[in-house]
């Protein structure tokens, strides 16, 4: 049987960047998928640079701008969580600043969003970002008691 952290695995590509509490994490981000009515079978984090994310999202979307997050769905059924998200540890420390939140939490927020995009929620309506937004909400009131 899998463990929790063979099936979550975070790493870091041209960043310093460790999660204060792996463990803790693993077990939210355990609990949100089951939430959602999925099964967890692979997801690995990417803590990754402007630079180098804005060279992902060239490559692989065809987009000339710099993004927060790039989830990629690997999953061959739709229940299934497994894939691959990205995240740019600058846009993240950017956007925690403009927003006035600690770097912690924000970084939380785009961890869920990419798990909620693999559940099936999208953003490309102010509707479907509205359901998002309250989906990460709800998720992050949570997280205190993983």
């Amino acid at each position: 049987m899998a463990t929790l952290k063979s099936l979550i695995q975070f790493f870091a590509e041209d960043v310093d960047h460790e999660l204060t509490n792996p463990t803790k994490a693993r077990r939210w981000l355990k609990f949100v998928v089951d939430q959602e009515e999925h099964d967890l079978n692979s997801l690995n984090y990417i803590f990754c640079s402007d630079e180098y994310l804005l060279n992902m999202n060239r490559e692989h979307l065809d987009h000339d701008y710099y993004t927060d997050i790039i989830t990629f769905d690997t999953s061959d059924d739709e229940k299934q969580i497994e894939g691959e998200i990205y995240i740019s540890i600058d846009r993240v420390n950017e956007n925690a600043a403009t927003a006035e939140v600690k770097e912690d939490e924000e970084l939380r927020r785009v961890m869920v969003h990419g798990v909620l995009h693999l559940c099936g929620f999208k953003d490309d309506t102010d509707l479907n970002k509205e359901k998002i937004r309250d989906k990460e909400d709800y998720y992050l009131k949570n997280y205190k008691y993983q």
